[in-house]
């Protein structure tokens, strides 16, 4: 990794440079890269976390003045626990990870001694946008030389000691390797976010991870495909036949292991016949760690009748817009999925429910809530009944979608990918959380004897296609 000082599109023609080499280094050489800067940042995490610190001050001091959210500020915090040991992991569960390049997916004969192949590269040069989170340069880094691409970073201003140190840590570590210099790049220059993004000649895809001011400044301002999500408003559904541990522990656990998260739950949605039973316990405890609820209106009744008068300061009154919002913080959006209701306009076939007999109506509206306010990144459902919770997963239009589980399981490491570049919400190449596999593309390779196109076709030679085993 090289601090660079040099202009945006000098990096970026290097960076495209290094990522020819680094697409067929050997998985052995790029393994050996990944010990080597694991090992480094396990044996400088001293120095990695007194800059941190000077960054948390600093950082401290423009959240109290109203200048940096808290949200940030928690991302920020390279010594919260757990949270170092888990960049070093990451860095480790990627080296064991198979080798993402040159896998075979698809093989077809097209004639005697005419073979194709679809196979995995890498896709090229990466630029990463981040703010606050100093993991990423380790997550990033480890990714990209594991998966063959070079990548370009661009760290915020919060946390510029931070990742000043990693990279000086990780570009001496990788010297002793076979990873081209270039290959992975920290920009420090101030103000180059619009030049590396007008540079498509050089870099072929970008991964902002930050807030949503961030993520939509960089989709409106670039031509380069991008990877990313705006927001993070995921939601869960308490069906009317929830059960009452489970519902509390998911939402529990989804709203509160790490309110900042883009994973964290934002809106609960609660069917009309479990008001005054589910909805009560999982409040109690909600209220109990902080949680300000925004209830509409029957919500709010029910929760005002059962709870302690104590707990009435935490519940409110929700607007519209709540239902909008992505808080990032200690505060859940309520709001009630009626009972029954005559099908309106937009919504989806009832359900019939298998139990009942009777249309169930009340999932169409919550599905289609989340499909109206969500981001298309995580949401959930909490039932009893198999057929409510695959219609669920399978019409909510999102990214992960859940069925009793939290809503904080989206997330690479959890998933097994070893660690992520970010989530995305498109619909395109790569979608949910994003590790080796969605940093590859694929190619076509044919292999002959030959053979010329204009030897096939009507009263010509004909094509086999015959389709062999990868």
């Amino acid at each position: 990794m090289s601090l660079t000082e040099s202009t945006p599109e000098s990096a970026a023609r290097a960076a495209s440079i290094a990522a020819r080499t680094l697409a067929v280094l050997p998985v052995s050489a790029r393994n050996d890269a990944l010990t080597t800067m694991h090992d480094a940042l396990l044996a400088n995490k001293g120095a990695i976390l007194a800059a941190n610190a000077q960054d948390m001050a600093q950082a401290t001091q423009a959240s109290k003045s109203g200048q940096l959210s808290q949200s940030v500020l928690k991302r920020l915090d390279l010594s919260r626990p757990g949270k170092y040991d888990d960049m070093l992991s990451g860095i480790l569960d990627v080296r064991r990870l198979d080798d993402p390049i040159g896998q075979v997916d698809l093989r077809t004969r097209l004639d005697d001694g005419l073979e194709l192949e679809r196979v995995s590269c890498p896709i090229g040069v990466l630029l990463i946008i981040f703010e606050a989170r100093p993991e990423v340069i380790a997550n990033i880094a480890a990714l990209a030389i594991k998966s063959g691409n070079a990548a370009i970073l661009k760290g915020g201003k919060e946390s510029s000691h931070s990742f000043e140190t990693i990279a000086k840590v990780i570009g001496a570590a990788l010297e002793a390797t076979q990873v081209p210099n270039a290959a992975v790049q920290l920009v420090k220059t101030r103000d180059v976010i619009d030049q590396l993004l007008d540079l498509d000649r050089y870099i072929d895809l970008v991964i902002p991870r930050g807030g949503n001011e961030l993520v939509r400044y960089v989709k409106d301002h670039t031509k380069i495909p991008v990877l990313g999500h705006a927001d993070g408003l995921c939601s869960i559904y308490l069906h009317r036949d929830a059960d009452k541990d489970v519902a509390v522990k998911v939402v529990v656990d989804a709203k509160c292991d790490y309110p900042a998260a883009c994973n964290a739950a934002e809106t609960l949605l609660v069917h009309e016949a479990i008001l005054t039973t589910v909805l009560p316990a999982v409040a109690e405890v909600l209220l109990a760690k902080g949680v300000s609820l925004r209830c509409d209106a029957k919500s709010k009744a029910a929760l005002q009748e059962s709870l302690a008068p104590s707990s009435a300061a935490l519940v409110q009154d929700a607007t519209e817009e709540d239902y909008n919002t992505e808080f990032l913080d200690l505060t859940l959006a309520v709001k009630t999925v009626p009972a029954s209701t005559s099908k309106g306009e937009g919504l989806t076939n009832g359900l019939r429910d298998a139990e009942s007999g009777e249309d169930d109506t009340s999932l169409d509206l919550a599905i289609a809530h989340i499909n109206t306010h969500g981001s298309k990144h995580t949401d959930c459902i909490v039932t009893a009944s198999s057929v409510a919770a695959e219609k669920f997963m399978s019409a909510v239009d999102a990214a992960g979608v859940y069925w009793n589980a939290s809503t904080r399981f989206a997330d690479g490491m959890r998933y097994g990918f070893g660690t992520e570049v970010g989530i995305s919400t498109n619909k395109i190449h790569s979608r949910g959380p994003v590790g080796l596999e969605g940093l590859t593309i694929y190619k076509y390779k044919l292999r002959g004897h030959g053979q010329a196109a204009a030897e096939y076709g009507d009263g010509k030679k004909r094509y086999k296609h015959e389709k062999l085993a990868p």
